[in-house]
């Protein structure tokens, strides 16, 4: 329990900014019309594959039109 109390202040912004990523993420993948692939499968990368996932999502998922 010490060790995670220690290094509180190096985990949270960590969490902090994964939280925002997927949040951020889910919300632009709602109100996208087309994807690369299937939103369904979007879901899943953003919310299980932690920091990396919602960043494939921006750089690979979006498409532009």
């Amino acid at each position: 329990m010490d060790s995670i109390v220690s290094n509180l202040p190096i985990i949270a912004p960590i969490l902090i900014i994964q939280l925002i990523l997927i949040v951020v993420a889910i919300i632009d993948l709602v109100r996208i019309e087309k994807t690369n692939g299937p939103k369904w499968l979007w879901v899943i990368i953003i919310l299980f594959i932690n920091i990396i996932g919602p960043i494939l999502y921006f750089v690979i998922g979006r498409r532009n039109n």
